[in-house]
């Protein structure tokens, strides 16, 4: 399990406002339930509004791409970038901040640890 920390998400955010300061998106939309706080935080940065509902035009934003069940259904939003902290999957039509190929269970700074190992036991489960 690899455990990031606060100081990560500030570099995540800082990364990924570099790469978009200069677009003029609509807003930014986080997918639930990881996106939500990144989205959060990029709105506040990049002075856009928080969307509650991925619209043409916004910044969409995930915590990490593994299946690509939660971001797969935005595929289609015309001209929308999406931008995911850490891919596990090589970045096709969406962006990454950091790319792994490992298959470690991540657990990102705004969630519990133990809530994190349960989660991951289910996952792996289900699969």
């Amino acid at each position: 399990m690899r455990t990031l920390t606060w100081q990560d998400f500030d570099r995540a955010v800082d990364a990924i406002v570099a790469r978009c300061q200069h677009h003029n998106f609509c807003g930014v939309h986080g997918i639930p339930r990881g996106g939500l706080v990144l989205a959060v935080s990029l709105s506040h940065r990049l002075d856009l509004p928080l969307l509650s509902n991925a619209q043409s035009g916004c910044l969409l934003v995930d915590d990490v791409y593994e299946t690509g069940l939660t971001l797969e259904p935005y595929r289609e939003l015309e001209h929308c970038t999406a931008v995911v902290w850490v891919s596990k999957v090589e970045p096709q039509w969406w962006q990454a901040v950091e790319h792994t190929k490992t298959d470690e269970w991540i657990v990102f700074p705004w969630e519990n640890a133990a809530a994190a190992a349960l989660d991951e036991q289910l996952y792996r489960t289900s699969r």
